[in-house]
């Protein structure tokens, strides 16, 4: 049983982009959708689509590549905040990733946001995860 689902994730992502793998199939949740629509807004996947099935449904992530080199997009993914050890933070206390080039996601009270959309709404929350 998995006991954090945005670590599994996470995990599904980097695994397949090291594998090569141009689509990524992952269980479906509401946190999970929005995270993915956050990744695609941000450019760092091709596409997505939600299927649903008789059980939770799926979430089918087209991966990313550059053409000539075929390095993915996203160089790095970092869970922050864990089950074990939530993380919170403030407004001010958000920090930029590589000099603003990465994005921290956050679960706020008005909803999952990235760092400059949570800044530019005033609100703190949980800081998800780290992407670059």
């Amino acid at each position: 049983m998995i006991t954090d689902s945005i670590a599994d994730y996470l995990t599904r992502i980097r695994n397949a982009q090291s594998a090569g793998h141009r689509l990524v199939e992952i269980p479906a949740s509401n946190l999970k959708k929005r995270i993915t629509e956050i990744l695609y807004n941000q450019g760092y996947i091709l596409k997505y689509k939600f299927e649903t099935d008789s059980k939770q449904g799926v979430i089918k992530i087209a991966l990313k590549y550059d053409l000539q080199t075929k390095i993915p997009a996203i160089r790095g993914l970092e869970r922050i905040s864990t089950p074990g050890l939530r993380q919170y933070a403030k407004p001010a206390e958000i920090k930029k990733v590589i000099n603003g080039l990465g994005i921290v996601i956050l679960s706020t009270s008005k909803g999952v946001l990235t760092d400059k959309q949570a800044k530019l709404q005033n609100v703190g929350g949980e800081v998800l995860c780290r992407i670059f």
